[in-house]
């Protein structure tokens, strides 16, 4: 069987969003894949200790996570890029002038560091765990590296602070959680380090996130549930999540032979 490189974002894709947990005949479709001897990966927005603890369990060892930024090889970490410096310092500065509060990650864990109140006031606690970290002598402009910066900022108040596109974000309920954007990127450079070809990559999503990753160069699959600017860049579209789409797409390229026991 020709040897495919398969990446799956996790939310919605691989996950039911009601239960959080993988739908089982994606789980049993991932291993068989790699039964059947191709190469399979996550590929999410996530930070590395929070895409672990889903893969993990899981037995899945590769991951392009944290927007592209991280990759990991059959369990090894290979590298973990920051956000570009001036880019973070920059959006630090505007978040200043205009009473914006920000959180700020600067490590691989759940720990995030303020020398104010002002997030936690504007914004309310994040629904996800979270350690906060109240640093009232922190320098931000000073910090050598930034992982991600969590800003309050109300839905529909963006384009009163066009500052914000210098950096992909995702909106997180009260606030914008800008990180590194650029799952594309880090499936190039995952590719490069296991020289593998860029045309025989399949990538799986569902969300507007999942735009940067679906490429000409390969096959983009959108799941059923997906939104529809990534149905119309898909090569196929395949059943809902929870209605078995990964196995089913799975079966119909031939990339596996067996039925799913769980079905």
């Amino acid at each position: 069987m020709h040897k495919k490189y398969f990446f799956f974002d996790i939310d919605a894709t691989l996950t039911d969003d009601a239960t959080h947990k993988i739908i089982p005949s994606a789980e049993w479709t991932l291993h068989e894949l790699e039964r059947c001897g191709h190469f399979v990966s996550i590929a999410t927005g996530r930070a590395h200790y929070k895409t672990v603890s889903f893969s993990d369990p899981i037995g899945i060892r590769n991951l392009v996570c944290c927007g592209g930024a991280c990759l990991v090889v059959d369990g090894k970490t290979i590298e973990n890029i920051p956000l570009p410096i001036e880019n973070a310092r920059e959006l630090i500065r505007h978040a200043e002038e205009d009473g914006l509060g920000y959180v700020l990650m600067l490590d691989d864990s759940d720990a995030v560091f303020m020398k104010d109140y002002r997030f936690l006031e504007q914004a309310g606690r994040r629904t996800e765990l979270t350690t906060y970290v109240y640093e009232p002598d922190m320098d931000p402009l000073s910090l050598p590296e930034i992982f991600k910066i969590y800003m309050a900022l109300p839905k529909g108040e963006e384009d009163r602070h066009p500052w914000t596109d210098l950096q992909g974000h995702i909106r997180m309920g009260n606030y914008l959680n800008f990180q590194y954007d650029a799952k594309k990127d880090g499936i190039l450079r995952m590719m490069e380090r296991i020289k593998g070809p860029a045309e025989d990559v399949v990538v799986f999503g569902d969300a507007v996130n999942d735009l940067v990753m679906f490429d000409p160069r390969w096959t983009s699959i959108a799941m059923g549930n997906a939104c529809q600017e990534l149905k119309a860049l898909a090569d196929y579209v395949t059943r809902d999540n929870t209605d078995d789409g990964i196995y089913h797409a799975c079966r119909k390229f031939g990339w596996i032979e067996r039925t799913c026991p769980l079905l």
